[in-house]
């Protein structure tokens, strides 16, 4: 259907599908990481916040030792999380993402957020009100994530929930441009005018709950997961594939990448064999229907801070 993977403006490349890591618990990761290496992924999208990296790079290291992959095949993405948004604060948090992951080099460091709290604050601080914000701009964040690169520690960076406005802002002041910028995309909120935005820019999309959050379905106000739509399970079988192949499908044709997170094996396998089949045109109206503009992933908590994006 579509190469299966995209080229980012430092001539680097990206595999389309990604396993995502966010949530996945001790003990399950590993072995996520592991059957996702064997089922052909080869994009990890991990975090500092996520606070599994360490076990995740037991199951990339051990998949290397024992010859399934070379490092070189592997594209691993981490994060800079919020209280560590200062110049010399940088360096460090990615040397330690590096220790956990037992890994020499990444291929792409992320500004997680826009919006920094302070260093004093907790890593979640939503009952801490504005005195847990930092006022750091990212563009001091991201002198400290060109060191990064400078440094060998990461091949790319890239900046993660940043508008339109904040990614031109950037791009008057870096020395080495974003590649990527993550955000959340489904079919609820199918960004499609943020990724034309950054596609004029030479920015790579990746798309965070690409099939929302189906733990959340049903409580009220929350997105429903596209994946539960009758519509979708019905084009589903009139595929012989599976209502979140449907979903992946269509959101790779928009050009972006993806990282659907999964510890069920039979999931993981089903999110990456996507490619070897195309939606007709009224079913890609549907879902292009679907967008309400809603997000799972709001942080309305943060919303009084001065480079909160949304």
């Amino acid at each position: 259907m579509s190469s299966k993977t995209l080229k980012l403006n430092n001539g680097l490349e990206i595999p389309v599908v990604g396993l995502g890591t966010y949530k996945s618990g001790k003990g399950e990761v590993k072995r996520a990481v592991s059957d996702a290496i064997d089922a052909g992924y080869r994009h990890f999208d991990c975090a500092w916040f996520y606070g599994n990296e360490d076990e995740v790079g037991v199951a990339l290291n051990e998949k290397i030792q024992q010859g399934v992959v070379k490092r070189e095949d592997l594209f691993i993405t981490s994060k800079l999380w919020n209280n560590f948004h200062a110049r010399d604060k940088v360096v460090p948090m990615c040397k330690e993402t590096l220790s956990s992951l037992k890994l020499a080099y990444i291929d792409l460091y992320l500004v997680h957020w826009p919006f920094g709290f302070k260093e004093s604050a907790s890593l979640w601080p939503i009952n801490e009100g504005e005195a847990a914000f930092s006022d750091i701009d990212y563009l001091e964040t991201w002198e400290g994530m060109e060191k990064c690169v400078q440094l060998g520690l990461t091949k790319s960076i890239g900046v993660s929930n940043f508008n339109e406005e904040q990614i031109d802002r950037l791009l008057k002041n870096c020395q080495i441009k974003p590649v990527v910028n993550q955000v959340e995309v489904n079919p609820n909120l199918n960004q499609k005018k943020l990724i034309e935005f950054c596609k004029q820019r030479d920015i790579v999309i990746t798309g965070y709950c690409p099939l929302g959050r189906s733990e959340y379905a049903g409580t009220p106000g929350f997105p429903h997961p596209t994946i539960f739509d009758p519509k979708v399970v019905e084009m589903a079988k009139k595929y012989n594939k599976t209502p979140a192949q449907i979903v992946l499908n269509y959101l790779v044709s928009l050009g972006i990448s993806v990282v659907p997170k999964s510890v069920t094996k039979s999931r993981i396998v089903e999110n990456i064999n996507i490619f070897d089949f195309k939606l007709d045109e009224g079913d890609v109206a549907y879902l292009d229907s679907c967008n309400k503009n809603q997000r799972v992933c709001p942080l309305s908590e943060f919303s009084a801070h001065k480079y909160y994006s949304f």
